[in-house]
């Protein structure tokens, strides 16, 4: 029992130091989803991803298509098969198949390789992007003397009503008019916000 209280008392100590502290320190929020896709920067990074991912897209076809080929190759040279050419068209079914499934595994590493590579890209051309987004976010905060500035954009704010919204000082300051209208990428695997 005389823990419960203790706990009970220690409760209310934290929560008045808060109330207290929360009172002096200013607290705005920020959409990040919403500033980002207003820059700029942000459409350009996203357009050139896309373009990466298409030229990835076009190798990969070719390579479907070669792989089509040897495939027709072989159902046409097995059509042929016979008792008379058996030894030879045999063994050159057996090299065609070795070389589709060689070919096969081949595309699937160029597959996985390309999905590491527009990855990378995504993170090297849109990170700059974030890192200038918070830069700003970060500057207005201080400007206008805010102790916490919060995300709306992300989970993990549940909910939010008061504070300042900071989205029309952090769009002045980087420069974006008010009228913008937001960049939305065709692609939804690009121009996701990469993690820090």
């Amino acid at each position: 029992m005389k823990k419960l209280v203790k706990s009970i008392v220690v409760g209310a100590v934290l929560f008045c130091s808060y109330g207290m502290v929360s009172a002096q320190q200013k607290i705005g929020h920020v959409d990040t989803e919403e500033i980002i896709q207003l820059m700029p920067e942000y459409k350009t990074a996203v357009e050139s991803v896309n373009a990466f991912v298409q030229t990835k897209q076009t190798e990969a076809q070719q390579m479907q298509g070669e792989l089509q080929k040897k495939y027709a190759s072989y159902l046409e040279k097995q059509k042929n098969l016979s008792e008379a050419n058996r030894d030879v068209l045999g063994k050159e079914l057996q090299a065609l198949e070795a070389e589709m499934t060689e070919f096969q595994n081949r595309l699937q590493e160029h597959q996985q390789t390309a999905q590491q590579q527009i990855g990378e890209k995504n993170r090297e051309l849109l990170q700059p992007v974030f890192t200038k987004l918070t830069t700003t976010i970060g500057a207005v905060a201080k400007e206008k003397g805010y102790a916490y500035v919060l995300d709306v954009a992300q989970q993990s704010v549940i909910y939010y009503e008061g504070g300042d919204n900071l989205n029309g000082d952090v769009r002045t300051k980087l420069g974006i008019a008010a009228d913008a209208k937001p960049y939305v990428p065709t692609n939804p695997n690009v121009g996701a916000v990469p993690a820090n």
